[in-house]
């Protein structure tokens, strides 16, 4: 079965609301001869006259009656999605957004995220989905609405990408470590056991290579998958973890959180979204509101 051409449902609409070939072709800017052949396909396509001659005019049949609203509302409903976005409603918005993030982001800027939300659109729900990885496929598939970190390798080329902030690594020690007393230098910071954060298991990362031109190397006492769980071992313990300093200022509190004595490796926070989103008018409101706690926050120096 062949499709059919779906523009005849605005000249089938034309017509039975002018009632008048004459009529339903000014209307649209057409010639009348150009108007019959389009009556004589709409006959065609539906198997019905449509309109049939009474005297000096035209009426309509009984299956053009019974079609006449709902090809009117169909028309409309058409036009309304070619139509341009019209202004974004937010108090009547409903709608569940996920946001794939580590639960230092989520522990940091959650609390004002969901704050800004639930007073601007209070039918809006924010899901947090934990960040296991890099890759892209979720936000491809619309798993994931938007996402934040820092760009690598698996990213993929089409993923819309926005810094939101630049982060520096600090060091991190229970309150009571030796380190929380005199003068903090490269040496002793080195010498002391490490828990290392890395999602893929590796013991090297830009602390170490910020350390080679001193001629130093980290001891590594062990190595985790992720910064909350570095911080919780150095809390229970006398290792050091280095962490990311504005993601992890909530994880850190009642910890020791020192300026690493070396050039600092820094790191760019950004915000990921797929290009489908980017005219989604609520989307574009949510990306808006992460931009804005990001930035309205900053965290206490370290001692």
């Amino acid at each position: 079965m062949s499709t059919p051409d779906l523009n005849l449902l605005v000249t089938l609409d034309v017509l039975l609301a002018e009632g008048s070939v004459a009529g339903a072709a000014r209307r649209l800017r057409l010639s009348p001869s150009a108007m019959s052949r389009a009556l004589a396909r709409l006959r065609e396509t539906t198997g019905d006259p449509l309109l049939v001659r009474a005297g000096r005019g035209l009426v309509a049949t009984p299956r053009a009656l019974d079609l006449r609203e709902r090809v009117n509302q169909l028309v409309q409903e058409a036009e309304a999605v070619l139509r341009p976005a019209e202004a974004l409603d937010l108090r009547a918005l409903v709608r569940t957004f996920t946001l794939r993030t580590s639960e230092g982001f989520v522990e940091t800027f959650g609390p004002g995220l969901l704050e800004r939300a639930g007073r601007e659109a209070p039918g809006v729900r924010l899901r947090f989905m934990q960040k296991a990885d890099k890759e892209s496929a979720s936000l491809r598939d619309g798993t994931v609405d938007l996402e934040t970190g820092v760009i690598g390798n698996t990213t993929g080329p089409e993923v819309r990408v926005q810094a939101l902030f630049r982060d520096r690594f600090v060091g991190v020690v229970r309150t009571g470590h030796p380190l929380c007393r005199g003068e903090m230098t490269a040496a002793r910071y080195a010498a002391g056991s490490h828990v290392v954060a890395s999602r893929r298991g590796a013991d090297k990362g830009p602390i170490d290579e910020a350390l080679k031109p001193l001629g130093l190397e980290r001891e590594v006492g062990t190595v985790v998958g992720g910064f909350a769980t570095a911080l919780a071992l150095a809390r229970a313990s006398d290792l050091i973890a280095s962490v990311p300093e504005r993601h992890t200022e909530g994880l850190r509190a009642g910890m020791h959180s020192f300026r690493l004595p070396m050039p600092e490796p820094e790191i760019t926070v950004s915000l990921l979204w797929h290009p489908r989103l980017d005219g989604d008018l609520a989307h574009r409101w949510l990306r808006r509101c992460v931009r804005d706690v990001c930035g309205a926050f900053t965290p206490p120096d370290c001692a």
